[in-house]
This record gives C-alpha cells, sequence and structure tokens, in this order.
C-alpha cells in the first residue's frame, strides 16, 4: 500500500516560513510545494474550472510522478446538485486532461443539504470515464444507507473519508480498491491542529482496511497557519512507524 499524503491547496500566504521561505516569489510556490509533496488536491478548480491549458501548466510545473486530485467544480455538485451531470462532467474530465499523467482522482463534495438520491448519484458517476477514479463526499446523513454503499462500488468510487474535530463524519465503508482521506479541522492546539492520538488512530484504520497493493490517498485541508503542512509531515510518519510505505512529505 502506497499513501499519497498532501494538502488542500497550496496558495496560502501565512505558509510562508513554514513551507515557503520567506524569499520565494508566489509564482514559484507550486514547484516549492511539488519539492516537499508528491501530491496535492486542487481545491481551485471547485470555484472556477481552470481551462486545460491551465491545467497544462501546472503539469509542466511539476516533477514527474507528481499526483494532482481535482476538487469538481461547483457547478456540477452545487449549483446543477448533480442534475443533467453530462456536460459538466465532460467539461470537466476535459479540462482536467491537461494534467496528463499527473491526474489523480476527482472529489465529489457534495453540498451538506442536499439529501440522499442515488438516481442523481448514479447517473453522475456514470458520466465518468471507466479510467477515472471518482471519491465521493457526502455531507448528509441520509446517505448513509446500504443502498448508497453498494451503488458506490458498482461504479469503483471511493467513499471520501472525512474528518472533523479528529473524528470521523461518515462510516468507515471501504468501497472502491483504493482510497480518499480529507482532514477538515483538528481538534489539538494550536487550532486546526491534529494531535498525535488522532493521527495514530488514522494511520491505523488505514492500515487495517487496505492492503499492501491499494493506493491511498490523503490531504489535509486544515490550512490555517501551517497545520496542513505540519499534520501532513506528522501523519506520514505515523503511517510509515506501520510499515506502510509514503509519499515523501517536508521535514518541518
Amino acid at each position: 500500500m502506497v499513501v499519497l499524503i498532501g494538502t488542500s491547496g497550496w496558495q496560502y500566504r501565512d505558509w510562508r516560513g513554514v513551507l515557503y521561505p520567506s524569499g520565494c516569489p508566489q509564482r514559484l510556490w507550486l514547484e516549492e510545494y511539488a519539492r516537499h509533496f508528491a501530491t496535492l488536491e486542487n481545491n481551485n478548480a471547485f470555484y472556477r474550472l481552470p481551462t486545460a491549458e491551465q491545467f497544462a501548466a501546472w503539469r509542466d510545473r511539476t516533477p514527474a510522478g507528481f499526483v494532482m486530485a481535482v476538487k469538481a467544480s461547483r457547478y456540477l455538485t452545487h449549483i446543477k446538485r448533480l442534475r443533467d451531470p453530462e456536460e459538466p462532467v465532460d467539461r470537466l474530465m476535459s479540462h482536467a486532461s491537461g494534467l496528463g499523467d499527473r491526474l489523480g482522482p476527482v472529489l465529489l463534495q457534495l453540498p451538506p443539504n442536499l439529501r440522499a438520491d442515488t438516481d442523481l448519484l448514479d447517473a453522475c458517476l456514470g458520466c465518468f470515464p471507466s479510467t477515472a477514479r471518482v471519491a465521493v463526499e457526502p455531507r448528509h446523513d441520509s446517505w448513509w444507507t446500504e443502498e448508497v454503499r453498494q451503488l458506490l462500488e458498482r461504479h469503483g468510487a471511493a467513499l471520501c473519508w472525512a474528518d472533523r474535530g479528529s473524528r470521523p463524519v461518515a462510516p468507515l465503508w471501504r468501497t472502491a480498491a483504493w482510497g480518499y482521506l480529507r482532514f477538515h479541522a483538528g481538534a489539538a492546539l494550536p487550532h486546526p491542529r491534529y494531535g498525535r492520538q488522532a493521527l495514530g488512530h488514522w494511520a491505523r484504520r488505514v492500515r487495517d482496511t487496505w492492503p499492501d497493493s491499494a493506493e491511498v490517498y490523503a490531504y489535509f485541508n486544515n490550512d490555517l497557519g501551517g497545520a496542513a503542512v505540519h499534520d501532513a509531515a506528522a501523519f506520514a510518519k505515523a503511517v510509515a512507524s506501520l510499515g506502510r510505505e509514503v509519499t515523501r512529505t517536508p521535514d518541518v
């Protein structure tokens, strides 16, 4: 099992002195990020879908083997609310194809007030190419049914394991041969850091759920004050201590 560990986004000014040297210009932050991490969750695409040319530029600015997950546009998930998914999914994938071999999973983060609708989700997942890896992060409790679990399994889509407050906010279902984790905010100090015990629990859950051959993606979204950078590095050490392979993280 390889656990690919990174952060959700990279353009945070308060990361100066944490990940980015004070003299590093913002236009080179992605290159600096990619020196320390082997994967990134691009959440810019949620707010405004970049062009294929912009995705290609990010590909050219990152080293071979780098993996960029892409958060699906809010037009698909929050405005259309999964309705009429054919055109939005096609546009998303055609633009993201600019990443070439850097393209990782696509994340569908659903609105917190979107109640379970298996027909909508089934139709949406069916629009993605069979080669695409899609992770789904529902945020309404009505989604936690066996019917939803089986739907994800049929499509080979990963249920996103999400954490808030150092606790899971979703069932820990394994619905695909690969995994996807998002860490939104820990309960340790300084806020929103994660403590060693919480990260150790998550490391053991990953080890106990996926075999050595699986790929598991883990992204820290608690960006405030560079907490994500520190916690990603700490999580990598926790996973590695269990004998599992992890991608590079900074020495912070």
